[in-house]
Order: C-alpha cells, then structure tokens, then sequence
C-alpha cells in the first residue's frame, strides 16, 4: 500500500471522478479503503487481477470510482457500484452503492457527495430502478443530504 501525503497541497481534489486504475494501487487506495474497514493482505498483483476483472465485460457490473489529489498522487476518495440484475420489475437493475470513504485529512471537501452523486448517475445510466446502501446510524445525516432515505432495516450473517 503506499501514497505519500506531504503537505496540504497534497489533499486538494482534482475535478470530477474518475474510475479506478492500476496505478491507483501505488497512490494508497488501499490504504484509504483501511479507513473504512478491514482490507487484509492484497498484493500488488491481486490488486491488478480485480481491476483487469473490473474492466472486463464480465466485470461489467461494476464501477468502482475515485476521487484524486490534483497532481494524481494519492487517491482522497472512492465509492463502488455494484449491478444485481433482477427478475422482478421487468429483469429490472437495482444499484448497491458500497465502501464510500473519504480519506479524514481531504474531508469538507464535498467528496463523498460528489462520490455519491457519480455512483447515482452510473446507476441511472446502466438502467437501475433504485439505488440502495447500508450504512453506519452515524453516517445516515450524510446520506440523507445526498438524497437518500431510510427504508426498512438491514440484515447481516457473516460466514
């Protein structure tokens, strides 16, 4: 994992979002995934392997989208979208938005609104019907101010 931040210069956003790249591996974005939960050892070379997978057409369901510092040093923000293809609602397409996280020293930044929003208009453009996320009780503020409301409550077996 690497990405060095020297300075606040460092923790400026660049514009817009863009998907994630290979070289991204060497720009911290593990480290910045750390930041939200456990990542346990991934290599360089399985890093490559699940963004080659990511690209592909199999892959296609995916859309993983970060946000980097102006001189494209380090990753300051990401968020994914994952597809699940449906039988109800016409073989309809809902949206899971997951591991949106902002790196702490980039925050009020509004990334993780801009993160959001990206993943919200990828969805509509590859046909969803909804956009649905689990979040954190403390974060709910966050997701309402980006159009989200809660519904219904979530469940979880770890295996």
């Amino acid at each position: 994992m690497g990405g060095a931040l020297e300075g606040s210069a460092v923790l400026v956003a660049k514009e817009g979002v863009r998907r994630l790249e290979a070289g991204d591996y060497a720009k911290g974005y593990l480290d910045l995934l750390a930041k939200l939960t456990t990542v346990g050892e991934v290599t360089e070379p399985m890093f490559l392997d699940q963004v080659r997978f990511f690209g592909s057409e199999a892959g296609g369901d995916y859309a993983i989208l970060v946000v980097p510092n102006r001189d494209e040093s380090t990753i300051l923000a990401t968020g994914t979208l994952v597809v699940e293809r449906k039988l109800i609602h016409g073989c309809g397409r809902v949206g899971h938005v997951e591991d949106v996280v902002v790196l702490p020293e980039a925050r009020g930044q509004g990334l993780g609104h801009r993160v959001v929003s990206a993943l919200v208009d990828e969805a509509k453009s590859r046909g969803c019907y909804k956009v649905i996320l689990d979040c954190a009780e403390e974060n709910k503020g966050f997701y309402e101010k980006a159009g989200m409301r809660q519904k219904e409550v979530q469940m979880v077996r770890y295996l």
